[in-house]
């Protein structure tokens, strides 16, 4: 790791927000190698320094992994200067440099959204030969139908690709216009061109599992945790 600001590695690490932790750091409770340090912009080695708050070692974290439900209106990126993007809903204490959503959900489509700086896990966890599948909930224009099944089941080809087989689920006791959907892939607003192909229309997005890692359902629009060991090994179970 590259040298980083004092205040800005505690708060990445959950030690508090950017605020609580430079109030920290100024009333020496931080120590850098066993020595108090009480400027919050110093600057130091996560990797080859020893920090301390209030005695207590703290361990720092070479990949951190977030845990959010994405709200409608936001864009699944780093940035963007026309629309606010998933990152700008962070809360301080998860900030930190080389995060990125893991798997783009449209800007209208909500749900379970995973938020990491790994980018070999988010590749494992995208790539079709994975086999992670994604669950979906949609809300249809038009019921679907038992031909819609086996033609999701088939794969649907579309005008650039031919998706691969994927799962499609119509509750018995429901009318047919909300309905359960698996992919495998994650192609540019491919479970929305799946249902066109078949003559629907999805009015209504959401994802919410990704392998069997379930949405928190604690989890308020736009609100985010970090993820436990146990929910990252649950993606690829």
């Amino acid at each position: 790791m590259a040298q980083e600001r004092l205040d800005k590695l505690l708060a990445s690490q959950g030690v508090g927000s950017r605020k609580e932790v430079g109030q920290m750091i100024r009333r020496g409770r931080v120590l850098v190698n066993g020595e108090p340090v009480c400027r919050p912009e110093c600057r130091v080695d996560p990797e080859n320094s020893e920090v301390a708050v209030d005695g207590k070692l703290v361990t720092v974290k070479k990949y951190l992994y977030i845990m959010m439900n994405k709200p409608s209106g936001v864009l699944s990126a780093s940035r963007d200067s026309r629309a606010p993007t998933v990152l700008d809903l962070l809360p301080d204490e998860l900030h930190r440099k080389g995060l990125f959503p893991a798997g783009r959900l449209d800007k209208d489509t909500t749900g379970l959204l995973i938020i990491t700086d790994d980018g070999e896990m988010a590749h494992r966890m995208l790539s079709p030969k994975k086999h992670v599948y994604k669950l979906y909930e949609a809300r249809l224009d038009a019921p679907a139908t038992e031909e819609d099944v086996q033609a999701f089941a088939d794969g649907i080809p579309l005008k650039d690709f031919d998706c691969l087989p994927a799962r499609l689920e119509i509750p018995q006791d429901g009318d047919g216009l909300t309905v359960r959907t698996e992919v495998r892939e994650g192609k540019f607003h491919q479970v929305k061109r799946m249902f066109a192909a078949r003559g629907k229309n999805v009015v209504g997005l959401c994802r919410l599992k990704i392998g069997k890692l379930e949405l928190d359902p604690t989890l308020k629009p736009g609100e985010s945790r970090e993820m436990t060991a146990e929910e990252l090994s649950l993606i690829f179970s």
